[in-house]
């Protein structure tokens, strides 16, 4: 018989350290199905879950500090100076805003700026085309945080800009988020940061902060120059954005285009992540301008694990509860968990006309498979389910009513919920939200509209493969 001194000692702090994570589960938990499953997974099969649970069980993001939130000392001062500053461009108390959109600004600690201009840009090659020319006409400073970039066409032309626009004299600070940007090459980034660019990453910075952390994703995409043009959308910087073929077909995206005081709100964000990625606080403009041509009623919604609500999913509901005659989504991932599900179903028992255009075709086959589970649910409220069918449709958009219209980071998933860091501008602007309108009805010209008998008349294995990968929401 073979002797094991250690297996005694070994199985002790095993089991120790996997009551300690149940100690933390019941601490933390936000779902008593999630936590059901990391308990029995901890107590039953330690040696496998307990490697799961320290990279994957984490529903905080310790260490983040947010400036509306926590107080942080050098933030907060950016926060009240921007308060002051956008003060004379708000409405007042805004008052004349709706209740759910008043409740937005509480949620988020940011008002609603007026004088802004929004302008709806539509595909990769017109959406590259007034990034690359906003950085070309910078002047003082270049903001970029992007979940995934690459070093292929669009990542060497952004580079070649941005190393122009620092020989003369443009300060440029590059944020990206090293799981996202994992392929993007250390030459790249050491020719940036030797032309002059400030460059981190969203978790390398904070490696003492950051470990154990890795199932949060930084899932901006932002530009901002000068503090006076910024964007925010769906557009990575990759060559797949262009709109032509790849692996998943032509890919289909939208970004939006902002001027005046809203610009602040994606930089005061932008900051924030850059605190905590780079612990240097860069002087950038805050002195907030309307613009001459555009009276468009702005609100920049940043969400994260740091929050001490679920941000993203208050949001969400918040859309959802209160359209009135409609709300149509668009989001390549509809992995909804079971609050976005019923409030999808109330406002369609309730008359709303509630539409949610996906792809078609996907860049994630597991994501594909869960969305059929949902049709049976679906189509028993009335809720229209769409297969965008040219193109992978990448964009998240959300149109309520003719109230407002929302461009986003953010999908339809427990991911973008609870563990992304994402980030919004929704626009009241009548003329904005007709182009949206006017965008989505162009989209679901070339859609499906999918029934419960597309998951009903499948083999009984695609079910029960589709049910098991539902399973698996919370990671998808």
């Amino acid at each position: 018989m073979i002797d094991f001194p250690l297996l005694g000692p070994t199985l002790a702090f095993l089991y120790g350290f996997a009551l300690y994570c149940v100690f933390r589960v019941l601490l933390t938990y936000r779902t008593s199905q999630g936590a059901l499953a990391w308990i029995i997974g901890l107590l039953a099969f330690p040696f496998i879950t307990l490697p799961l649970f320290v990279l994957f069980g984490r529903n905080r993001f310790s260490g983040y500090v947010r400036a509306r939130r926590l107080g942080e000392q050098s933030l907060n001062y950016h926060l009240t100076d921007f308060e002051q500053q956008t003060s004379s461009l708000t409405g007042a108390d805004n008052q004349h805003l709706d209740d759910d959109l008043k409740v937005l600004c509480r949620l988020t600690k940011q008002p609603f700026t007026t004088g802004n201009e929004c302008h709806l840009l539509k595909d990769g090659r017109v959406i590259f085309k007034a990034l690359f020319d906003a950085m070309e006409n910078a002047r003082e400073y270049i903001l970029m945080e992007f979940y995934i970039v690459r070093s292929d066409r669009v990542g060497q032309r952004v580079k070649t800009i941005l190393k122009r626009k620092l020989a003369q004299g443009v300060k440029v600070y590059f944020l990206y988020d090293d799981i996202g940007s994992v392929l993007l090459s250390k030459g790249y980034l050491r020719e940036l940061s030797r032309a002059g660019a400030q460059v981190a990453s969203f978790g390398d910075g904070n490696v003492r902060r950051r470990r154990f952390q890795m199932n949060f994703r930084n899932h901006r995409k932002l530009l901002i120059c000068d503090g006076e043009v910024g964007f925010v959308g769906g557009i990575n910087l990759g060559d797949e954005y262009l709109g032509t073929e790849f692996d998943q077909g032509r890919w289909r995206d939208t970004h939006c285009c902002l001027r005046g005081p809203a610009v602040l709100g994606l930089q005061l964000a932008w900051l924030e992540d850059w605190n905590w990625a780079n612990a240097n606080m860069p002087a950038l403009n805050w002195q907030p301008a309307a613009t001459s041509r555009g009276n468009q009623e702005v609100l920049i919604l940043p969400t994260g694990p740091a929050d001490p609500f679920e941000t993203c999913t208050l949001f969400f509901l918040n859309c959802i509860n209160n359209a009135r005659q409609r709300i149509w989504i668009t989001s390549p991932y509809f992995v909804p968990d079971f609050q976005v599900v019923n409030a999808l179903q109330l406002a369609a028992l309730r008359g709303v006309d509630v539409r949610i255009i996906i792809p078609e075709k996907s860049d994630g086959p597991l994501v594909r498979l869960a969305a059929y589970s949902y049709l049976v649910q679906a189509s028993r409220a009335g809720i229209g389910i769409y297969r965008y069918q040219p193109a992978f449709m990448h964009q998240k958009i959300i149109l309520v009513d003719d109230r407002y219209a929302v461009v986003s980071t953010a999908n339809l998933d427990n991911r973008s919920m609870r563990l992304n860091f994402e980030i919004m501008a929704l626009s009241t602007g009548a003329e904005f939200v007709r182009d949206v309108e006017a965008m989505l009805e162009d989209d679901l010209s070339a859609c499906v509209r999918m029934t419960a008998l597309d998951y009903q008349d499948r083999s009984l294995v695609f079910r029960i493969t589709c049910r098991a990968v539902r399973l698996a929401a919370p990671l998808l």
